[in-house]
Order: C-alpha cells, then sequence, then structure tokens
C-alpha cells in the first residue's frame, strides 16, 4: 500500500511540474522536482519540458546530461526543447547522437527543418526513413511545404500519400487557407472525403485572413458543432478589422465561457485600444491567468498608460516572463530605456523573447555597444537576435561590424541575408549589396520578396538596368513578381535607368497598387522631366480615392519644377496645405521656391520665403538666388545673399556669382564691394573644386591651377559646355568667373 501511495504521489508530482511549466510558473516547478526524493524518468521528462518551454534550454540540457538512464521519449523531450526555441543545429546534432529514433522523432526534425526553411533538408530526412508507412511524417512534409508557400510541392505529397487520415486532409486545407488561396481551399474543402470542427476552423480562419468577414459569417453559421476555437475565431476576426460591437455579440453568445474565451475578449479591447473597456472586462474575471495580466500590461503599454501597467505588473501574484517583457516592451516603445534595463535585470527568468526584446530595444534606439553587451551575455544565442545584430549596426553604418555578426553565425536563414543585404543598400554600398545577392544563391538559400526589393533597390541607385532585368526575371520564376514592394521596386528601378515606359507597364501590371507604387511612378516620372505625365498622374490617383502623401507631393512637385509647370506646381502646393492639410517640409517649400524661380516668378518665390515663420533653410535661399542669376535680378539676389551669408559666412560660391552679376551691368563699385566681402570673411580661401568623369577616368578642375593637364581639362570642359548650349540643356553663359585672386 506504502509502494502504491508512492506512486500515485509521484504521478501527481510529475503532472504538477508539467502543468506549472505550460502556465510559467518555472521556479514554482523547480522546487515540486527538487522536493522528490526518488525523481523517476518521467520526473525528468516532465522538467526538461518545463525548461525548454520558458526558454531555459541550457538547463533542460544539463538535467537531460544529468539523467542516468533516457528512455526514447527523453531523447524526443530534448529535441523538441531545441525546436521550441528555434535551434535547429542544437536538434540536428542530437539527433545524430541517438541510439534509436521512432517516427515521433523523424517527424520532429521534419519539423524542426520545415520551420527554419529548410525543406530540402527536411525532405532528405523523410527520404531517409527507413519505413514510410507513417502518416505523421507525410503530414509533417506537407505543413512544411504549405507554410513556405510551395502549394504544389505539397500537393504532389498529398496525392502520393499511401494512405491519408483526417490531418493529412486538413494540413492540406490549411495550406490553401494560410496562403489565401480561398478558392481552391472551399473547393477542397467540399471535397473532403470527412471533416471536422478543425476543418470547419480552418476555413472560417481562412476567410477572415483575406478580409471576406461576410463569407466567414456564413461558414461560422454552418458549423455542426462549433467548438471555443470556432467561436474565438469568429471574434478575434472581427476585432482585427474594428468590429468590436460584433465581437462583443459573439463572446455573450459563447455558451460556455472558458480562459481562452475571455482572454481573446481581453485580447480584442487591447487590439482597438479600448483600454477602459478592457480593464472593466479584466475586472470581471473571476480567474486571471498570466496570459490575461500580460495582455492588460500590454494594452496600458500601448495607450502610454505606463504607471498603471508597472502597478499591474506590481500587483501579479507571479511575474511570469511574458509579463515582464510586455512591461519591458512598453518602456521601449516610449524610448524609457533605463526603466526598461531595470525590469530586465530583476527578471530572473529570461526567455528568448525576453532578451530579444530587450537587445531589439538597443538596437532601434542607435545604442548599438549596449545591444552587443546583452548580446555577448545571452546563451544561447537565438538566430533573431543574431539577425538583430547585423540590422542594429547597419543602422548605424557599421557595415564592417555587421559583416562580422553575420560571419560569425552558425545558422543563417532568409532573414539574415536580407539583414545583411539590405544594411548595405541603405548605407550606400550597392555593388557589395549585389555582390552578397549573389552569394546567397550560391549558398544555396531562396530570396524573398525583401531580398529582391533591396538588390532592385541597388540596382536603382547604380542604374544597373541589365542586372535589374535579371532580377525582374528571377522574381518572376520564383513567384515573387506579384509581391507589392518588388513590384514598386521594379517601377523605381525601371524609372531610374530611364525605362519610363517599362516603368509605366509594370505600374499597370500591379494587382493592388497602393500610394507607395503610385509615388514610385510618380518619382519616375519627375527623375524623366515628365512633368505633364505626373500632372495627369495625381489626378487619376484622385479620381481613383488613393490618398496622397508628403512623398507624393514631393515627387509631382519636383516634376512640375524640372518641366516648368509653374502654375501647376502652385495649384498643387495649395492643393497640398487646403485639401489635404499636410504641413509643407522644407523639402516642399524649397522645390516650390526652385519651380517659381525657374518661371522668372522671383517675387512670389521671395515672398514664399519670407511667409515662413522658421527653418528657412540654404537651400531655399540658395535656389532663389540661382533663379536670379538665371533672369538678372539683382535686387532680390541681394536680399538672398544677405540671408546666404548669414547662414553660411564662409562659403564663397555665391559671392563670386553675384559678383559677376555685378560685372555683367558694369557695377564695379559693388564688383570691389563684394570681393572686399569676401576677404573679410575669409571666403574663398580654399581653392573650387569640380570634376567630371570621362571613360572611367576622373577629370578634376582647381581653381587656379596652371597646369598642362588642367588646361586640358578646362578645354574638354569648354567643349561640353559649348555643346549643352548648342543643344539647348542650359542657358548662353556671358559672365566670366573670378577667383580669389583675379
Amino acid at each position: 500500500m506504502a509502494s502504491l501511495s508512492r506512486g500515485r504521489t509521484i504521478i501527481q508530482q510529475n503532472l504538477k511540474i508539467t502543468q506549472l511549466g505550460k502556465r510559467g510558473q518555472i521556479d514554482e516547478a523547480i522546487r515540486v522536482f527538487n522536493g522528490i526524493t526518488h525523481p523517476n524518468t518521467v520526473t525528468y521528462n516532465s522538467m526538461i519540458s518545463a525548461y525548454a518551454k520558458n526558454g531555459r534550454i541550457i538547463n533542460a540540457r544539463k538535467l537531460f546530461e544529468k539523467m542516468q538512464s533516457k528512455n526514447l521519449i527523453s531523447w524526443n523531450t530534448m529535441i523538441n526543447g531545441y525546436l521550441f526555441n528555434g535551434q535547429v543545429d542544437k536538434a540536428c546534432e542530437l539527433f545524430d547522437k541517438m541510439p534509436q529514433r521512432d517516427h515521433f522523432t523523424y517527424a520532429l526534425m521534419i519539423t524542426c527543418y520545415t520551420r527554419s526553411g529548410e525543406l530540402e533538408k527536411a525532405r532528405d530526412v523523410f527520404e531517409s526513413l527507413p519505413d514510410r508507412s507513417n502518416i505523421a511524417c507525410w503530414n509533417a512534409m506537407i505543413t512544411g511545404y504549405a507554410k513556405a508557400g510551395r502549394l504544389d510541392d505539397a500537393r504532389k505529397m498529398f496525392g502520393g500519400m499511401p494512405a491519408k487520415n483526417l490531418v493529412s486532409w486538413n494540413s492540406m486545407l490549411s495550406g490553401y487557407t494560410q496562403n489565401g488561396e480561398m478558392q481552391f481551399g472551399l473547393k477542397f474543402f467540399e471535397d473532403m472525403e470527412e471533416k471536422d470542427v478543425v476543418s470547419w476552423n480552418l476555413l472560417l480562419g481562412g476567410f477572415i485572413e483575406v478580409g471576406d468577414l461576410d463569407s466567414a459569417k456564413e461558414v461560422f453559421a454552418k458549423i455542426p458543432s462549433p467548438n471555443v476555437v470556432s467561436w474565438v475565431t469568429m471574434l478575434s476576426g472581427f476585432a482585427r478589422y474594428g468590429m468590436i460591437l460584433e465581437a462583443e455579440m459573439i463572446f455573450d453568445q459563447i455558451p460556455e465561457k472558458n480562459e481562452v474565451a475571455w482572454n481573446a475578449m481581453l485580447a480584442a479591447y487591447v487590439q482597438n485600444e479600448k483600454i477602459d473597456m478592457a480593464a472593466s472586462l479584466f475586472n470581471r474575471m473571476s480567474q486571471r491567468s498570466a496570459v490575461a495580466y500580460t495582455t492588460m500590461i500590454d494594452g496600458y503599454c500601448r495607450v502610454g498608460k505606463l504607471k498603471e501597467a508597472r502597478d499591474l505588473l506590481d500587483q501579479m501574484p507571479y511575474k511570469n516572463v511574458g509579463a515582464r517583457t510586455a512591461m519591458i516592451s512598453g518602456y521601449i516603445q516610449n524610448n524609457i530605456m533605463d526603466k526598461a534595463r531595470w525590469v530586465f535585470d530583476r527578471t530572473a527568468t529570461r526567455d528568448v523573447v525576453c532578451w530579444n526584446t530587450m537587445i531589439v530595444g538597443y538596437a532601434q534606439c542607435g545604442r548599438i555597444d549596449e545591444a552587443f553587451g546583452l548580446f555577448e551575455k545571452m546563451e544561447p544565442k537565438s538566430i533573431v537576435v543574431w539577425n538583430t545584430m547585423i540590422a542594429g549596426y547597419a543602422q548605424v553604418g557599421q557595415m564592417e561590424k555587421a559583416l562580422e555578426i553575420f560571419k560569425n553565425m552558425g545558422e543563417r536563414n532568409v532573414i539574415s541575408w536580407n539583414s545583411l543585404i539590405s544594411g548595405y543598400t541603405q548605407n550606400g554600398f550597392y555593388v557589395d549589396a549585389l555582390k552578397y545577392f549573389i552569394t546567397m544563391t550560391r549558398d544555396g538559400k531562396k530570396p524573398d520578396h525583401s531580398t529582391f526589393a533591396s538588390t532592385l533597390s541597388s540596382c536603382s541607385n547604380l542604374a544597373a538596368e541589365h542586372i535589374g532585368k535579371q532580377l525582374h526575371q528571377a522574381a518572376i520564376k520564383t513567384g515573387y513578381v506579384k509581391n507589392l514592394s518588388v513590384c514598386n521596386a521594379l517601377i523605381i528601378m525601371y524609372a531610374k535607368c530611364g525605362k519610363i515606359f517599362d516603368a509605366e507597364k509594370m505600374f499597370e501590371d500591379v494587382d493592388n497598387a497602393d500610394v507607395i507604387s503610385w509615388n514610385s511612378l510618380l518619382a519616375g516620372y519627375a527623375l524623366n522631366g515628365c512633368g505633364q505625365e505626373a500632372v495627369k498622374l495625381f489626378q487619376e490617383m484622385e479620381d481613383k480615392e488613393v490618398v496622397p502623401d508628403e512623398v507624393t507631393f514631393v515627387s509631382v512637385l519636383s516634376a512640375c519644377k524640372h518641366a516648368g509647370l509653374s502654375d501647376a506646381g502652385a495649384n498643387l502646393f495649395e492643393h497640398m496645405t487646403r485639401k489635404y492639410s499636410i504641413t509643407p517640409s522644407c523639402e516642399r517649400y524649397a522645390c516650390m521656391v526652385d519651380l517659381l524661380g525657374r518661371a522668372g516668378r522671383l517675387e512670389e518665390a521671395f515672398l514664399l520665403i519670407k511667409g515662413m515663420k522658421e527653418n528657412v533653410t540654404v537651400e531655399m535661399w540658395g535656389s532663389l538666388f540661382e533663379a536670379c542669376r538665371m533672369h538678372n535680378n539683382i535686387k532680390i539676389a541681394g536680399c538672398a545673399i544677405e540671408k546666404l551669408l548669414e547662414l553660411e559666412p564662409h562659403t564663397s560660391t555665391n559671392l563670386v556669382v553675384l559678383s559677376n552679376m555685378y560685372a555683367e551691368l558694369g557695377r564695379w563699385g559693388d564688383v570691389e564691394r563684394v570681393r572686399e566681402t569676401m576677404k573679410k570673411s575669409g571666403a574663398g580661401r580654399l581653392p573650387g573644386c569640380s570634376w567630371v568623369e570621362d571613360r572611367n577616368q576622373l577629370l578634376v578642375f582647381l581653381c587656379g591651377d596652371t597646369s598642362v593637364q588642367s588646361v586640358e581639362n578646362s578645354n574638354m570642359l569648354f567643349t561640353l559646355t559649348t555643346q549643352m548650349m548648342d543643344m539647348g540643356h542650359m542657358p548662353a553663359m556671358t559672365s566670366f568667373c573670378l577667383d580669389s585672386d583675379n
């Protein structure tokens, strides 16, 4: 009887460890484990699982190594722990050491690889199966292909199965619904040999995912016996699209509200920033789990109520890592990094998400040294945090460090490559971006939409049309050509390469053009001097009720400027402020000053600048002064020079031009006065420098240089200038250039 009693006790204790691990109460689980005098294999397996599910994978491995007798479940539990924590390489290492394997082991490894995007390695494991009769391994491969969007491969796998069960049908259905293929998904659902509530829920979730709430409501009404997942899926669908009243109606109709239902309604309020309603619901809950507390803390942080969030965290009966991480995230979002670090330092049990949140916070606010300090302490390092460090160093322009981190990674995924490639693109190292794109493909990694968007951006800035076209073909072959970010990048690429017709064609092929798509083509028109086309496209944009943003007006005003459409530009400038209530930025003002100045409307340009209360820039006065030079308006030019001298007292270029203008009018006294101003201000002491590229050589011109090479360079410049005048690309120049001595 005593042994039977001890047996029941240890079973209860094992079950308690498992439950505590699931609830995130890892410290309590450790206490129970340490209190067991004679732990059995099940006890060890339960504790390993509890450690792994709470991010303490090193503790899990130490306990695993300590076990004197490991069974197959022990090995599978440890591999599953690595899978849960995203450590595919460690899982593979353990898989190779296993004395024996079962079908569950193989299914775990297939899942391991598919989750990390290593589908070919997953297929290798599948092919190595000693017996392919186990349906679970087939289902794991179908799920992997489906999640990666490779539906053709999933269909082939499904069709080749020796036998199918309900999970197989649901796995294939999930592939359709997760990838938004609802037409095929619905037909597949109707043809299914058997269905259960999971099948109905997958179809319901699929329609919600694509925003078809009418079809979702029809499906929900037809579910024979909806379970709590059905109710919660519909509730969450309404909440996702801001239909909070409908979500409340669903919540009220749920026959038996369990913890999941209450938490779903709470999340719905938080998601829609109805924080007072969320607080009211939270107070009504008879049992509040760690999930409810975490959701509520996150809700307060979202609306900036950090004190309330912190008070709630302090009131929690047990402060799990999820709630602490939500608080850390709240402080980071409000740029209160010191308090975020304070909470982080006092979090005894940190999981991967907690570490990542703190490191990402430092990286995003530019405190990369502190991010690196935590990165070095984090063990084990998740692939997410490696990628974060690459992106963080790229953000602050330290590409050498970003590359060093990249090279030190044990395992890389497509995000790792994208972080490096986009970093090179953002920092102007366009050739390096293309170089690592090629290296990525040679390494066997398949580019995604982000990869194509970054590399196409590099092609745009290099005007590398030939490479851009090759990337276009690669995007077509891989199926990413329909991705909106790739389409927009292609529009810009063709426009910057001077292929405006191809840019227009690309724009026409976009299925769901967003404001970035329109802006991309407008920028293309501006770059290629197509002012009329830009104005027409802007009108079409308004007709289709696409709301323009600041970037839209920068592009269309720039196009008007280059085409000399001063009236259209002035109307658009007024349109921007009156109709769309967009406050013109300095960039927009500078563009407008330039536009009016080029058209000879100097008084209007001058009054526009004078009307600005603050933030008048050198570029604005410079544009006005240049316009005065073109139209020979000495009066306004003098005013512009005074302002330029205030802003840039040591710049001589504008004084030289003003002196030339006086010289053309024969006002030699004013010429002398300007030269005296130059001497007093110290401007013009360094020789001016210009350069032009010819046959891959850089020809440099220094003011006052009388060397043979300089004379040859000057002759070439004179020839180019004459040709540009003859072709009408610049006005005839009668003024002469003064250096500081002559």
